[in-house]
């Protein structure tokens, strides 16, 4: 499982030019689900996204979290985050999941993250979306359960 982080002031997801959610202060996270992705995958990626101390203190060092700030979290389905670079000039996808598996995961991670006590939103799964943010810093990471 593959998660994009991106620490945001703001940001909101639209589809067929309607605004389906938004927040403000947080991390917007693309997610990728691949094919050997569980549970376990899950549990650890949101105890490090929860937990991660990327969010600046009195100091001006990343020593704080999401929750410590009480920001709020954006979890946006991003199958192309498996997708293979490496041979020819397109991607391949093989290790993605298949789309009706890879939902339940998604699913199942948002609810998970949602029982953290953040406010969390989505974006719309298997859907084209539009994707607007406001990154602060930029600040990004990316994290791979592999």
């Amino acid at each position: 499982m593959i998660a994009l982080l991106q620490k945001v002031s703001q940001a909101g997801v639209s589809v067929n030019g309607e605004k389906i959610s938004e927040i403000k202060r947080g991390l917007l996270v693309f997610l990728g689900v691949e094919k050997q992705d569980s549970e376990e995958d899950i549990e650890y990626l949101i105890n490090k996204i929860v937990n991660l101390r990327i969010f600046e203190d009195d100091n001006s060092k990343m020593n704080l979290s999401v929750k410590d700030i009480k920001g709020e979290i954006m979890i946006v389905s991003e199958f192309t985050l498996t997708g293979d670079c490496k041979k020819g000039l397109r991607p391949s996808f093989d290790k993605a999941m298949p789309p009706n598996e890879a939902e339940k995961l998604y699913s199942k991670f948002v609810e998970l993250m949602k029982k953290t006590g953040i406010p969390t939103k989505e974006g719309a799964f298997r859907s084209f979306m539009h994707v607007f943010l406001i990154n602060e810093g930029p600040v990004t990471f990316i994290l791979n359960t592999r």
